[in-house]
């Protein structure tokens, strides 16, 4: 009998392994997956931030190139779904493809919008501005696309709400750990859930205003860092009302637990 019990019993320890091992495989491959985005997300803010920052105060490296090829693209037609001779307006829009000989080879320029193209034609020395080998200025006109609805962009504005709710889950979660570390108090999940939704919330609004202020404005190359810091900044104060009311009541430890969006 006690071998039979013991038998079902591994079973039954095997069986309640399997569940558990896959939460951990999905929990990593998630924390992978954020990882990454944020270290994506990261790299073309401090490229656009560098960008910005070396054209204002005239840090590009110069060099003078010749233009090798001119090639215009023109879109055209009628806005609010006219057609010729219907209600809708008439709009056309022209960029134009650059390749510049420069030095010991050759560089394209994408997207070079009217204004500046219009000036280029094959066989003309012109002076770039250069960051990290890249095209970013011609003739002191900006050619660099920044920000852009390419495939990285748009998958980056798209999950940024995703992103903003993992950051901000992350700085809770450290702040949490370090008052817990300090023998203040102890806080479980359900404290931290409050300032994390809050702090998603604010960072998601800011985020919103953000991308309907670039329909009237350009918005600052950094723009990723205010909805992160403004969410950010909301959950830690709120956050820090949770730890002086638990305070001022001492209650039995809480249990602990990983953050909360980061265990979703």
């Amino acid at each position: 009998m006690s071998d039979t019990s013991e038998a079902g019993a591994g079973v039954g320890a095997s069986a309640e392994t399997v569940p558990a091992m896959g939460r951990r495989v999905r929990r990593a491959v998630f924390r992978l997956v954020m990882a990454v985005l944020i270290l994506l997300l990261a790299g073309r803010t401090y490229e656009e931030t560098a960008v910005a920052l070396a054209r204002s105060n005239g840090s590009l490296d110069t060099a003078v190139a010749t233009v090798t090829e001119v090639t215009s693209h023109t879109v055209s037609g009628y806005s609010g779904g006219g057609r010729a001779g219907g209600g809708g307006a008439f709009f056309s829009h022209t960029d134009f493809t650059v390749r510049l000989a420069l030095g010991d080879g050759h560089k394209t320029v994408d997207k070079v919008e009217e204004r500046a193209g219009r000036d280029l034609w094959e066989g003309r020395r012109v002076q770039v501005g250069l960051w990290h080998g890249r095209v970013v200025e011609i003739e002191g006109r900006n050619v660099w696309r920044g920000w852009h609805f390419g495939a990285l962009d748009v998958t980056l504005v798209v999950l940024m709400p995703l992103i903003t709710g993992y950051l901000v889950s992350l700085a809770v979660s450290a702040a949490a750990f370090l008052t817990a570390r300090a023998g203040r108090v102890r806080l479980g999940r359900d404290d931290r859930f409050g300032p994390c939704a809050l702090g998603w919330a604010v960072g998601v609004f800011v985020l919103l205003a953000l991308l309907m202020r670039t329909a009237f404005a350009d918005v600052p190359a950094y723009w990723p860092a205010f909805p992160v810091g403004a969410g950010a900044t909301v959950a830690l104060v709120l956050l820090g009302a949770v730890i002086r009311r638990h305070a001022r009541t001492p209650t039995e430890d809480a249990p602990g637990g990983a953050d909360t969006l980061a265990q979703a």
